[in-house]
């Protein structure tokens, strides 16, 4: 597993405030992995989801960090989402 992969795991999990996601979401990291979303939280790995979100490491890294916002990150194509938009909502609340 990447070391991008790792930290955006331990990040995910402190923005859900030890809470699991209402929902089935992945993010996949381009050259770096996945990481699935569900009622358990953030962990590394593949399966299926209702969403998937795609972004190379340095757009990921900046949601992450707040200095872009993820509605911004794909209005602007650097986000792509697949699947329930519902849930992809859901999930710019849990990155904001």
């Amino acid at each position: 597993m990447s070391e991008t992969i790792t930290e955006a795991v331990t990040r995910l999990n402190a923005k859900l405030g030890g809470e699991g996601f209402d929902g089935n979401a992945k993010f996949v990291i381009e050259d770096e992995g996945t990481i699935l979303l569900d009622q358990s939280g953030a962990r590394a790995g593949e399966g299926e989801a209702d969403v998937t979100l795609t972004a190379d490491a340095e757009t990921f890294r900046a949601i992450l960090d707040g200095e872009k916002d993820a509605t911004a990150a794909f209005m602007q194509g650097q986000l792509k989402v697949d699947g329930d938009m519902g849930q992809a909502m859901k999930l710019a609340g849990v990155l904001s």
